[in-house]
């Protein structure tokens, strides 16, 4: 009898090794195919392992590049690059989603992320601690991230992610116009006058409802003034002085406070030296804390 259910057990005990090895051996080959592959980058993607989904989203799109999961391992690739920090990886994912699936329903989508990765591209852990002036930076991603936006919402008015994207162009846009300004500010350094002026001027018409324009304004009549031309100068006041009339550099009597005259307040010691010695403190005009933007 203890032999017969000694039997009987071992037959039970192979019977489930058996079947145990059947398991692995479909989760093996399951691993292979192209089902299993997407589930593996699905799994990577809840656990944000987002490299790893990565490897496994172009895995599938290599070996089954007109498979069933193909299209949505490309949209998801696109956000897999974002969520890793690869920037200008999941811009080009985006590019490339939008080129080869013009017509798919999440196409909008792609240039969400697209412009959300250009929005972040180029911060560093160092931002996060050593907080700098952004208008200074390289206003290259900025201009692809509100380019992006920008056709999305002309394409899709009614996407799900329309208001944030306006949102992120008000900034884009306050962000730009302030750039210039900075721009501006140090072509007065280097005395160069036509090149204020022109910054001022860009800003004034192209971003006429942001902060900035206070300062565009500002800095065309400080430009105009150092070159001598007043009437240009009093007119480009007489707008300041009507949409910004607490502008700090208009006095009570309604003038503007000039840094610079035609020489450039330049001391004689300066003249002399060509520049090198004792040179004026250029304007520079910035009311961002009080005007914001």
């Amino acid at each position: 009898m203890n032999i017969k259910r000694f039997i009987s057990g071992l037959a039970i005990a192979s019977s489930l090794v058996l079947t145990a090895c059947s398991t692995v051996e479909e989760e093996d080959a399951m691993r292979g195919t192209e089902r299993g592959i997407y589930e593996q980058a699905q799994s990577h993607m809840r656990g944000e392992n987002y490299p790893m989904a990565v490897q496994k989203l172009q895995l599938l799109e290599s070996r089954f590049p007109f498979g069933k999961y193909a299209e949505q391992a490309q949209l998801e690739l696109i956000y897999a690059h974002y969520r890793s920090s690869n920037f200008a990886e999941a811009m080009a994912a985006a590019d490339r989603f939008i080129r080869l699936h013009p017509r798919n329903e999440n196409v909008d989508y792609a240039y969400y992320i697209k412009g959300l990765a250009a929005f972040t591209d180029g911060a560093s852990i160092f931002d996060r601690f050593i907080p700098g002036d952004v208008a200074s930076r390289d206003p290259g991603p900025a201009l692809q991230s509100f380019g992006a936006f920008s056709e999305m919402l002309s394409r899709f008015p009614s996407s799900n992610f329309a208001a944030d994207a306006r949102a992120r162009m008000v900034y884009l846009r306050n962000l730009l116009a302030r750039h210039e300004i900075h721009v501006a500010n140090y072509y007065f350094k280097r005395r160069a006058f036509v090149s204020a002026l022109r910054r001022g001027q860009y800003v004034v018409e192209n971003f006429p409802k942001t902060p900035a324009v206070a300062d565009g304004l500002a800095v065309m009549i400080q430009a105009y003034k150092s070159m001598g031309l007043e009437d240009q100068a009093n007119s480009s006041l007489e707008v300041l002085k009507l949409n910004f009339p607490d502008y700090p550099a208009i006095d009570a009597s309604g003038q503007f406070i000039s840094k610079f005259d035609v020489d450039g307040n330049r001391s004689f010691i300066n003249q002399l030296s060509f520049g090198f010695i004792d040179p004026p403190n250029p304007p520079k005009f910035d009311t961002s804390e009080l005007y914001g933007g």
